[in-house]
């Protein structure tokens, strides 16, 4: 051991009687004093245990005829004879005659002992060997194990002051014995959690309960610049018959462990966080909603603020992108997360704003090589870099920002933008995994943004073919009132099928046209324009709608999305009639003041490119204030509801005191209509202005049907 201070006598320190219980004790040390002639004249109670003969046998007798046999008896009385004329000590192990007639290996200190009359005694101390040799082996084994012990072992007294350290907790703590030794456990370790440790040791002293394999991280002057990990216990040391004497500690370096298990758990963390992205990121086909999932994803387990930017001319250009190779950069931010309220925000450019990159900032170097870019620690001039501005660099520089890092976003070969990923309040700095974690989600996402791109350009290019072939304004004709809506499906790719016209006849007529081609996307819209300009041409030939139905159904066959669903109406204001033809189109509403809104029961037919089918013409007497109810299937069809059901509940919604063509519009896409359904949505809606001839006047039944040509 390296060194050692004796406990205390007691509780009171030096001086202060203690309970029985030391290592005297524990050899039982008998003690003899013999006057010059030999005889015992003081007889200890140990002595008495030891040799069998009580004090009242043992005063007065001669000790080598009472406790020495006979041939051993002239060595003895020479022995005697040296020490009390020459004055020296001597020990050694001698054969004793027990009371008992047995023989015991008594290991004897003899010395001599002057009064203040000058009267000479013989002192003599007297143990067990076989017990002294016990008590030597032990405390030699207890040497040797705590100096030669690997691992660090201590021991305290009761007011948890050092009394003994050995060489490997020297090691560990990177202080010497004398730097422990008589110091309170404070005192001699000010750069640990002394606080938690001092608990831990009082609990043990009080309840005598070791507290078995406790964590302690920290720094110690051995390795001041790394942390560490000790498992550490702690027994409360008790004297034989139960005084408490202190504490011992023992010390085992569990820094490797420690380090395996904290990677373990990150990687699970990262495992964790990879398995999220791919079921989080990249719900919708909505662009801005997936940069804001990655942001969230990575906020805060990677970092405490991210940005998602993506590249202007990723998101105006079409097709193929590329990021600039010289030059500055122009950004879009579309999310922006912090895991905590930070003026670093402020810092971080607003979402759906533009900002331009020099380069050489650090994210226009992202974008430019397509590779991270890696700042553990961050530097005065890297946030320099790193921010748009001065501004924003002093705010980042307040906010404590130590460690940033970089990511491309790149899907399909091209730089989409850049994952932005700062650290402020997280103390430890980005390091290789996160790098690796960081790519592998702003790859994923990455793919997800750019599907969406190419989604939303798909979108935007559908809506606006169509658009362009959907009548602009409907024109104002003779006995009707129009009202319309078009609304696009809510998905991107759901885009393209729906189409209504309004078409001018001879002879004061009017053509109501609604389609819907199935499919979706630019080959949706463009076939849904050649479906409609054949209805214009097919139109001005005055033919029965039945006829006309016919002819789109011959042309649909020819084309890619080749089949449509179609209803073409005529309404002659001068007969108060309408003739209607369906393709397999769901059929008209009917709202009429006095009665009920209903369906028309009209021939549903099959749907145009089906071909060999013929269509079937029916006559509806029409009256002011009547209204025809047109619509596409988006308006009634949902995924969890019957058609019938649907179709009664558009039924319900008509069925309200008369208002507005335009009002009654809103209030049937705002009940029936969720905007994010996946489908279009045309609404066609004509009221009856002129009174029909006197003759005509209503029927019980206002429907009559006739057939087209085969």
């Amino acid at each position: 051991m390296s060194a050692t201070k004796p406990f205390r006598d007691g509780p009171g320190g030096a001086g202060t009687p203690s309970t029985p219980g030391g290592l005297l004790d524990a050899l039982k040390v008998a003690a003899v004093v013999l006057d010059a002639d030999g005889r015992i004249v003081l007889w200890s109670p140990q002595a008495e245990e030891l040799f069998g003969y009580s004090a009242e046998e043992a005063l007065g007798q001669l000790a080598g005829r009472l406790l020495v046999h006979e041939q051993h008896l002239d060595l003895v009385i020479e022995l005697f004879a040296h020490v009390m004329e020459g004055g020296e000590n001597w020990g050694g192990v001698f054969p004793v005659r027990h009371k008992d007639g047995s023989t015991r290996l008594l290991e004897f200190r003899n010395m001599r002992l002057t009064d203040d009359r000058k009267i000479l005694y013989a002192l003599g101390l007297a143990t067990d060997q076989a017990t002294l040799k016990e008590v030597e082996r032990d405390l030699a084994l207890s040497t040797r194990l705590i100096s030669q012990a690997p691992i660090g072992l201590a021991i305290l007294d009761t007011d948890l002051r050092y009394v003994l350290i050995n060489p490997a907790l020297e090691r560990i703590n990177g202080l010497p014995a004398d730097k422990h030794i008589g110091r309170h456990v404070h005192e001699a370790l000010p750069f640990l959690d002394v606080e938690v440790i001092e608990s831990s040791m009082r609990q043990v002293l009080a309840t005598g309960i070791p507290l078995l394999d406790q964590y302690v991280l920290g720094r110690t002057p051995a390795d001041p610049s790394s942390d560490h990990a000790w498992s550490v216990s702690y027994y409360r040391l008790e004297a034989p018959k139960g005084t408490v004497l202190g504490l011992a500690v023992t010390v085992i370096d569990v820094t490797e462990r420690h380090r395996a298990i904290t990677e373990a758990h990150q990687s699970r963390q990262r495992l964790a966080v990879i398995a999220e992205a791919s079921v989080l990121v990249g719900t919708t086909l909505d662009l801005d909603q997936t940069a804001r999932e990655l942001a969230d994803i990575v906020v805060p387990d990677l970092a405490d603020l991210a940005a998602v930017d993506i590249l202007d001319t990723v998101l105006s250009g079409r097709g193929t992108c590329t990021a600039p190779t010289e030059g500055p950069a122009v950004f879009r931010a579309l999310a922006v997360k912090a895991a905590h309220p930070s003026e670093a925000v402020r810092a971080a450019d607003r979402v759906g704003e533009l900002a331009q990159y020099d380069a050489g900032r650090l994210v226009t170097q992202c974008v430019t090589s397509g590779n991270p870019v890696f700042v553990p620690q961050v530097n005065d001039r890297d946030v320099q870099a790193i921010a748009r501005d001065a501004e924003a660099a002093a705010i980042l520089t307040r906010a404590g920002l130590h460690s940033y890092l970089a990511v491309p976003l790149v899907a399909r070969g091209n730089v989409l933008g850049v994952l932005d990923l700062k650290r402020i309040r997280n103390p430890l700095p980005f390091d290789g995994d996160d790098l690796v974690l960081a790519r592998e989600l702003a790859a994923r996402a990455a793919v997800s943004i750019d599907n969406a791109r190419w989604y939303q350009h798909e979108r935007d290019a559908a809506l606006t073919l169509q658009r362009s072939l959907l009548p602009q304004q409907p024109p104002d004709r003779p006995g009707l009132e129009i009202a319309y809506r078009y609304q696009p499906a809510g998905a991107a790719s759901e885009v393209g099928g729906d189409w209504f016209d309004v078409i001018p006849l001879t002879a004061d007529k009017t053509a109501l046209v609604v389609g819907d081609v199935m499919g979706s996307g630019i080959p949706a819209a463009a076939t849904m324009g050649q479906l409609s300009n054949a209805a214009r041409a097919l139109a001005d030939l005055d033919l029965d709608p039945a006829e006309v139905l016919q002819h789109l159904d011959h042309s649909a066959t020819s084309l890619v999305q080749s089949i449509a669903t179609c209803l073409y109406a005529v309404y002659d204001p001068h007969r108060g009639e309408c003739r209607i033809s369906l393709a397999g189109h769901l059929p008209p509403a009917l709202r009429r003041s006095g009665r009920a809104p209903e369906l028309l029961d009209l021939p549903t037919g099959v749907p145009l490119g089906v071909g060999g089918v013929p269509f079937t013409t029916t006559r509806v007497k029409l009256f002011p204030r009547d209204q025809l109810v047109l619509y596409t299937d988006g308006l009634v069809e949902t995924r969890d509801q019957p058609i019938d059901a649907r179709l009664d509940a558009l039924l319900d919604c008509l069925d309200q005191p008369e208002q507005p063509l335009e009002a009654t519009c809103d209030h049937l896409l705002q009940t029936l209509r969720d905007p994010n359904d996946d489908d279009d949505v045309v609404l066609l809606i004509a009221r009856i202005q002129h009174h029909p001839p006197a003759e005509q006047s209503h029927p019980a039944a206002g429907q009559s049907r006739s057939g087209g040509p085969a």
